[in-house]
């Protein structure tokens, strides 16, 4: 498979590893300063560009690969909402693109986001339990709370009928100054974050109540997950088109 990359910071050269060893052809890097090459034939000889970068350029990134006919897996987080998802799922379901994003390409979170669910199901007969997330990233990451922590919240409110909707809480830097606030009102599900170090990501889930507290935590010891998954991904597309996320790569009902 011949793969572009779009970004090429350290999840950029990791996802390049492995794709090379998995016996992929990387036939164009993009970064900031060489976006042009995207007008080469190079670029446009790719069966899938594979897209990590920031909230910021991402949806012009896609855009432009999807207006020279590359399938898409993007792995950035924190621009992907709205309006925006709205015109992307029509660029595909409408106009024959194809993106695969998903806020971790981890197999591990993917699992992780199934027992996330299972368990919210559970604990909607149990109200006593209140519940929280935290996420631990490093001191890089730009968005606050992760998409991956966000992912997980919006999958607990829609078992929970207790929460409507999950609201941003608590941030604390590496310095240790804290933002925002923990006080949240019984409907809302707060999301916490905590920003330390090299941390590749930890994800906890907290149901607390007077007489116990249940935990579940997933915690990276490296980023190779998560490159290991994109390219899985990519792979995935070989015989794949149109709107997918992570469910679509990993069925756990199959």
């Amino acid at each position: 498979m011949k793969i572009a990359l779009v970004g090429y910071g350290k999840m950029g050269h990791m996802i390049a590893s492995i794709a090379r060893k998995r016996g992929h052809e990387i036939v164009a890097i993009i970064d900031v300063d060489n976006t042009s090459d995207m007008d080469g034939d190079a670029f446009r000889s790719a069966d899938v560009a594979i897209e990590f970068t920031s909230p910021q350029a991402a949806e012009q990134n896609v855009r432009s690969c999807m207006e020279r006919g590359i399938k898409v897996v993007s792995g950035s987080t924190g621009w992907l909402k709205g309006d925006v998802k709205n015109q992307m799922q029509q660029l595909c379901e409408q106009e024959g693109k194809t993106l695969l994003w998903s806020s971790n390409f981890s197999v591990g979170v993917a699992i992780f986001r199934a027992v996330n669910r299972h368990l919210a199901h559970i604990m909607n007969r149990f109200p006593e339990y209140d519940v929280t997330l935290e996420e631990t990233h490093h001191i890089h990451k730009l968005d606050a709370p992760s998409g991956t922590a966000i992912t997980l919240a919006e999958q607990a409110c829609e078992e929970l009928e207790r929460k409507e909707t999950w609201v941003k809480g608590t941030v604390r830097e590496a310095d240790g100054s804290v933002s925002g606030s923990a006080d949240t009102p019984a409907h809302l599900l707060r999301v916490d974050a905590v920003r330390r170090d090299e941390v590749p990501g930890i994800h906890t889930v907290t149901y607390d109540s007077p007489a116990d507290l249940i935990q579940i935590t997933h915690s990276a010891h490296t980023r190779e997950g998560f490159a290991l998954g994109a390219v899985l991904a990519a792979e995935f597309l070989a015989d794949h088109s149109g709107w997918l996320t992570i469910d679509d790569l990993f069925r756990w009902d199959d």
